[in-house]
């Protein structure tokens, strides 16, 4: 088969369709719809319908163009995945045979400088995936410094998170901070002792993915919509994510081993707990899959990509609880 090249690169896009295997009659649900390339695979791949569901309201124009391509087989629900389970209770869907996610910023977004995720171009300090809550530019002008310091370590993995705090909270004493590349060059100045060797990130970029992070919800919303995919999900439906650093994956990797059957010890020193509840999941990938070279020396961005999927049992579902 030949696929119709989408508007952006999707990573893992032949691992997807392979864990996914779509099929003629099913239902899909992209949870991560944005510029639907996932979607058009799937659609390409076989006679099935797909519903896409995204909070942010500038993937209506790629919604319409696969609206318009496949009639009557996509749908968008605007929304956030982890609302999955009411967004297909609204439109009286049920049956679900794949969920896909693919977890954080898109390149189309970051592409975006006036949406405010990167420092490589300037632009309003905004990082809000939907139009909604508060931007990057509240927390990082009204946090305290411990409070804005415990967000970059915690979403950012920065070891030099309250250095970094600090000197924001007292440039922000003059002047608030509006702008991605002033906010880029306070970090970097607050970090003078890390050099920049060749190849290595900038200063400031734990910073802003540790902001953006928070700002959407990402990691809580990553929780809400795999246990929404639990409760959607026919037997036998499978659910394939893929994510781009360990925080995400660790979160996927330690509810597919709870799902299915296993838990994580309390101590590397003690044996694995088994959940005697039945397996609601089947994990199909034990390592997690990662982008070959080809594909890597095309999309760089799928370098740090991680696939992990699971076959629905016909377990019941868990309730489904709120994630912090």
């Amino acid at each position: 088969m030949t696929l119709s090249a989408p508007s952006h690169i999707s990573v893992l896009l032949r691992e997807v369709l392979t864990m996914m295997a779509p099929r003629d009659g099913a239902t899909y649900v992209d949870g991560t719809f944005g510029a639907g390339g996932y979607s058009r695979a799937l659609l390409e791949a076989a006679d099935c319908t797909v519903y896409g569901i995204d909070r942010d309201p500038t993937v209506a124009p790629h919604a319409e163009r696969l609206a318009a391509d496949f009639p009557g087989r996509f749908h968008l629900l605007p929304g956030c995945y982890g609302d999955m389970a009411e967004l297909l209770a609204e439109a009286e869907v049920t049956g679900i045979n794949g969920v896909m996610l693919d977890i954080g910023v898109s390149s189309m977004q970051i592409d975006q400088a006036e949406r405010g995720f990167s420092f490589q171009s300037d632009g309003p300090l905004d990082m809000r995936m939907g139009r909604e809550g508060p931007t990057a530019a509240d927390l990082v002008n009204n946090l305290e410094a411990d409070e804005l310091a415990d967000i970059i370590f915690k979403y950012g993995e920065e070891r030099h998170s309250r250095r970094i705090a600090r000197a924001l909270v007292s440039i922000r004493a003059d002047r608030p901070f509006t702008r991605t590349r002033e906010l880029a060059e306070a970090v970097s100045r607050a970090l003078p002792s890390v050099k920049k060797k060749p190849g290595a990130i900038h200063p400031a970029t734990r910073t802003f993915q540790a902001l953006r992070i928070a700002v959407n919800d990402e990691l809580g919303e990553l929780e809400r919509g795999l246990q929404a995919a639990e409760h959607v999900l026919a037997p036998d439906g499978r659910l394939v994510v893929v994510s781009f650093h360990s925080l995400e994956d660790r979160i996927v990797k330690t509810f597919l081993r709870e799902r299915s059957g296993g838990q994580a010890a309390p101590s590397r020193h003690l044996p694995e707990v088994q959940d005697l509840r039945a397996p609601s999941f089947e994990i199909l990938t034990r390592k997690a899959l990662e982008a070959r070279d080809d594909e890597t020396a095309v999309n760089p961005r799928s370098r740090s990509a991680k696939l992990r999927a699971a076959r629905r049992t016909d377990a019941p579902a868990r309730d489904l609880e709120v994630a912090a």
